[in-house]
């Protein structure tokens, strides 16, 4: 009698690291893809789900669906699109990029902030701030449509220098073309660029940029320092005429990979201080949501002087009070002041261990609004306080001194008007 023995997979994928990946899309949440299938919808079949897409896969035979195309507002004009890959798509995703940053974190540049493990955005921006302190000249640098442009080509051969697995390789490839499914089910080819959304894109964004900005800077300009997050970069010069030059041969350098530095976004900096006495046109700009421009500041001694400081950005600043525009707070008589202190906190609270970190004050005057809006809400909820905003005022500020802890724009300083001082 025969046994037939059981077929070997052509590609030998660990069912733990499934597992593993498909525990990280759960905890990074996440929309549904184009089959509207939800990570709770996912999971109502879970061990089966999760082995169709391991049998798929370890047999070569997974092709991915397309890409849900979400628009989403950018900062200051237009939109960009995000690609929404489905559950079982991230899970894929996720299981590769696991592999891949096991091996290309060790070589990547230290001033390559952007999507790592144990560096965030704030720390970019930190050394940013450190080395304007340094440097007088800056180039703001802004690469046009990044995650749409990258050729397939040489990212492929990017990665093949840090895996020998083919399956790696083969499912890498066919997310790269996988089409984009637009709103109104008009199918759009990919040719190029590796979609924002996809679980798979940050570290593939970040070897393209390993080989095509990060190593290139450290070895051609040596004593230009940078901070690099993803495709938003501030490279640090000593001279106006240093900073012309490094910007020109960047864009010879990222031309050569089919990319091209934005022409309105890309710019020239002088880092304004008390003691930089240059008279320049440009002396602000912006990186990872902070605007960096000459501020009011003081010294151990108690002697104010302008520094060249990050505090929240321009555009985030604007984006927040929209945001604080839309609770509609003060129409919210409905609700009481825990119930209101409920609703934003999470969300203020997050704003806060962001855009807290370097010159807060500007925050904290920000924060203030909400105040306002807490007063206006007080007149529509109680009788007494209607006919008088002063009144209201001191109502609040009583209360922000029994329970200094209820908001979060509180504890963080950003307290009513009169709260340091007994109502009479």
């Amino acid at each position: 009698m025969n046994v037939q023995k059981p077929k070997v997979k052509p590609f030998a994928i660990s069912k733990k690291l499934i597992f593993e990946a498909y525990e990280k899309v759960k905890a990074n949440k996440g929309a549904a893809g184009v089959d509207k299938q939800s990570i709770a919808a996912f999971e109502e079949n879970l061990k089966d789900n999760l082995y169709l897409l391991w049998n798929r896969m370890s047999s070569g035979c997974y092709f991915p669906p397309p890409v849900k195309a979400v628009e989403v507002p950018k900062k200051g004009q237009g939109t960009r699109t995000l690609g929404i890959p489905t559950v079982a798509d991230r899970i894929g995703q996720t299981a590769v990029a696991m592999l891949l940053e096991k091996e290309v974190e060790p070589l990547f540049h230290p001033d390559s902030y952007g999507y790592r493990p144990q560096r965030s955005a704030l720390d970019a921006v930190g050394m940013c701030r450190q080395r304007c302190w340094k440097n007088d000249w800056i180039v703001d640098l802004d690469i046009k449509a990044f995650f749409d442009s990258v050729p397939h080509d040489q990212l492929l051969d990017m990665v093949s220098r840090h895996t020998d697995q083919r399956w790696v390789m083969l499912y890498i490839e066919r997310w790269l073309k996988a089409p984009m499914q637009r709103a109104s089910g008009t199918i759009t080819a990919r040719d190029r660029g590796t979609p924002q959304g996809s679980a798979v894109s940050p570290v593939l964004a970040n070897i393209f940029m390993h080989y095509a900005f990060d190593t290139w800077m450290a070895e051609r300009f040596p004593t230009v320092p940078f901070e690099r997050y993803a495709d938003d970069g501030v490279a640090h010069c000593k001279s106006e005429q240093q900073a012309n030059h490094v910007k020109s041969e960047i864009a010879k350098r990222l031309a050569a990979f089919g990319l091209e530095l934005h022409p309105d976004k890309t710019k020239i900096v002088y880092c304004k201080d008390s003691n930089r006495k240059v008279d320049h046109e440009t002396i602000v700009f912006d990186f990872c949501n902070y605007t960096f421009r000459p501020r009011m500041a003081k010294n151990r001694n108690g002697q104010y002087f302008t520094a060249f400081l990050p505090a929240i950005g321009d555009e985030a600043a604007k984006a927040k009070k929209a945001d604080m525009r839309a609770w509609k707070i003060g129409r919210s008589s409905d609700k009481s002041l825990s119930e209101l202190a409920a609703m934003i906190n999470i969300v203020v609270q997050g704003w806060i261990n962001y855009y807290g970190k370097f010159y807060p004050s500007i925050l904290v005057q920000m924060l203030k609004r909400i105040n306002t809006m807490l007063v206006k809400w007080a007149r529509r909820k109680y009788k007494r306080l209607r006919t008088s905003r002063r009144r209201a005022e001191k109502w609040l500020a009583n209360v922000a001194r029994r329970e200094p802890n209820l908001f979060a724009h509180w504890r963080f300083g950003a307290r009513p008007n009169g709260w340091a001082t007994r109502a009479g």
